[in-house]
C-alpha cells in the first residue's frame, strides 16, 4: 500500500481513483472495497478487527479509495506506515451534503441497483457492512431489498463529515498527508507522490453522480453483478413459467391436496 485516500464520499474520490489508476497505481475503489473485501468488512462491522486484517486486505493494492476503507483510514495507515495519505474535502460541507444527497437519491432511483438487491448474491451480502456502517459514517441507512426508499439524516451526515475531516488534519503525519482538491488537477497530486506528471487533462468522474452510466465499464466486479442477475432473472421467469404449467394442466386444488399428503407423509415418518 503506498497511497491511502481519507477523502470521504463525494470529495472526488471517482476522479482521483482514475488519476492514480493512470499514474501506474493498483486501486481498490468502493466496488472492490463492498463486493471483493464482503466478508473481511462484514467481520470488521460486527466483530471488530486487528491491523494485522487491513494488512492481509490491501498488501497487494497500491492505492486505497472511498467507502468503505476511509472510515479506517488510520487502521489501514497503522498497517502500512509508509503510505501517503490525500484528504479532498469539497468547498464547504453544505455543497458536500447536497452532492451525497442526490447521489443516494440517483441510487434509490437506478434500476439496476435495485435489481442488485434482489438478484445479486454478490451485491445482497454486502448488506450486512452497510446496514452496519452507513448510519454511523454517512447518516445513511441503504434502502431494504423491497426497494423502500434510502433512510438520510442530513444533521448526522454533516456531523461525520466535519469531525472525519478534523480528525485526519489532526492525526495524519503532516509529511505524508496532502489536503487536495481534484480542481488544483495533475501538479500538487504528482508532486507529493514524486511522479512525472502526465500530458494529459486530469480525469473528472461522476459528475453530477452519473456513475451508474459506466459503472459496468469501469468495475469489472460489476459485470459479474450483472450476470447474477442476468441469471436469477432467467431461473426466476423458467420456474414461474413451469410453475404455471403445472398450476394450469393439473388444477390449484390437486397441487395443494398433493403438497400436504406429502408433508403428512413427511411429518410421520
Amino acid at each position: 500500500m503506498k497511497v491511502i485516500v481519507a477523502g470521504m464520499t463525494k470529495t472526488g474520490t471517482k476522479s482521483v481513483n482514475a488519476a492514480l489508476t493512470k499514474l501506474g497505481y493498483s486501486v481498490y475503489d468502493y466496488p472492490e472495497n463492498a463486493y471483493l473485501l464482503t466478508d473481511e468488512y462484514n467481520k470488521i462491522a460486527l466483530k471488530g478487527w486487528e491491523t494485522e486484517d487491513f494488512r492481509e486486505m490491501y498488501e497487494n493494492v497500491d492505492a486505497v479509495v472511498d467507502y468503505p476503507a476511509f472510515v479506517f483510514w488510520d487502521e489501514i495507515h497503522k498497517a502500512f506506515p509508509e503510505a501517503k495519505i490525500i484528504l479532498m474535502m469539497r468547498k464547504s460541507e453544505d455543497e458536500w451534503l447536497r452532492s451525497l444527497e442526490k447521489q443516494i437519491q440517483l441510487n434509490d432511483k437506478s434500476t439496476f441497483f435495485k435489481l442488485m438487491s434482489l438478484l445479486s448474491p454478490t451485491a445482497r451480502k454486502a448488506d450486512i457492512f452497510h446496514r452496519v456502517l452507513g448510519p454511523i459514517t454517512l447518516g445513511n441507512r441503504p434502502k431494504s431489498i423491497l426497494g423502500c426508499k434510502s433512510q438520510f439524516n442530513k444533521q448526522m451526515a454533516k456531523k461525520m463529515y466535519r469531525q472525519h475531516n478534523a480528525y485526519v488534519l489532526h492525526t495524519a503525519p503532516k509529511e505524508k498527508l496532502l489536503v487536495y482538491s481534484c480542481s488544483g488537477g495533475w501538479e500538487p497530486l504528482c508532486e507529493f507522490l514524486g511522479v512525472p506528471v502526465p500530458d494529459e487533462p486530469f480525469p473528472h468522474k461522476n459528475k453530477g453522480g452519473n456513475i451508474h452510466e459506466t459503472l459496468v465499464d469501469d468495475f469489472p466486479i460489476f459485470r459479474r453483478i450483472q450476470r447474477e442477475i442476468l441469471v436469477s432473472s432467467i431461473v426466476i421467469t423458467a420456474t414461474s413459467v413451469l410453475a404455471g404449467i403445472v398450476f394450469y394442466k393439473y388444477g390449484f386444488s390437486t397441487i395443494f391436496r398433493r403438497a400436504g399428503t406429502l408433508c403428512y407423509e413427511f411429518v410421520r415418518q
